[in-house]
């Protein structure tokens, strides 16, 4: 039977507590608090969760690696925008009510705030008796200390970093070709970029950035200039995990992997050539490949056969 007073409510106000002595922000009151901001840039917004991925989650009570997976789809965005993430709110929804799980999901999420400096600064549970697994959205709020555009360069070079599996895209596909049969890779979080990313912006120019995500490699479009193409070569080190071939293997031919899955690359950036040697050697990256003159067109040379894919 649903408590609709949520009894739960005063540890989960002491839980998020914890999170709301930053830098950014000082906050006033409990469930619906005054937030005054310490810093004044440009902020921005951005919302996500985890979609279908939350089946097995539920499934496997994996309910840390549920909070990475949301906080790493909202921080991975926002790190495009070169912003600092700073507060949230959530929304969790699960099948039943579950007090145990929600203040579990609440304790490991206000754990990763805290060592985030971000804070929690409201949030709500749902209980969905005929949903199959939970979801965990959240709205994270960034500021920008200093605002670049976000666009590839003639000339760039592309770099890679790796990504820890399937992350949180391209689940409706798994469940379609897997159906009731599990694997281990389904719970791996997603890696959360954004340290990486904000120190390396500092140290080296960055042009254009991408994390992949729902629509896969196809997202690199968007920061394309139309009189330039981008060439993803297939003689790099970031090959495909075996779950990503194993998908292939089953039936979703090279374009669909490359329009619906990270296949291996987490998250794409672009520099002038002339910084390509500084960071690969310093910062251990991988050159996937370069940005020439074009027509706003892509072209990938596929890991999964000797296909090269254009969209």
């Amino acid at each position: 039977m649903y408590d609709t007073t949520k009894p739960y409510k005063n540890k989960i106000l002491k839980l998020i507590s914890n999170t709301r002595h930053t830098p950014y922000v000082s906050i006033r009151g409990g469930i619906y608090s005054t937030i005054n901001r310490k810093i004044n840039y440009p902020e921005i917004d951005h919302t996500d969760g985890i979609g279908t991925k939350g089946i097995y989650h539920w499934q496997k009570r994996t309910f840390k690696n549920a909070v990475l997976d949301t906080l790493a789809m909202n921080l991975n965005d926002l790190a495009m925008a070169r912003a600092i993430p700073y507060k949230l709110q959530n929304h969790i929804i699960i099948p039943k009510d579950d007090h145990r799980a929600i203040l579990e999901i609440i304790s490991q999420l206000s754990k990763e705030c805290v060592k985030r400096k971000i804070a929690i600064t409201g949030g709500e549970t749902s209980i969905h008796n005929n949903s199959e697994g939970m979801d965990i959205s959240m709205t994270v709020s960034g500021f920008i200390p200093k605002q670049k555009n976000n666009l590839f360069r003639k000339g760039d070079v592309l770099f890679g970093i790796r990504s820890t599996g399937l992350h949180s895209n391209g689940f409706t596909k798994v469940r379609e070709i897997f159906g009731s049969n599990y694997r281990p890779e389904f719970i791996v979080p997603t890696k959360i970029y954004t340290d990486q990313i904000l120190k390396l912006d500092k140290a080296v120019k960055i042009n254009g950035m991408m994390h992949i995500t729902g629509g896969a490699f196809t997202k690199l479009k968007q920061i394309l200039p139309k009189n330039c193409d981008v060439i993803i070569k297939r003689n790099h080190h970031l090959k495909p995990h075996n779950i990503f071939r194993e998908l292939n293997e089953r039936g979703i031919g090279d374009k669909d992997m490359y329009k619906t899955f990270n296949c291996g690359v987490g998250f794409i950036f672009s520099a002038n050539s002339r910084n390509s040697k500084k960071i690969r050697i310093s910062h251990n990256l991988r050159v996937i490949g370069q940005v020439i003159s074009g027509t706003g067109k892509m072209s990938i040379e596929s890991m999964f056969s000797n296909k090269i894919i254009e969209f």
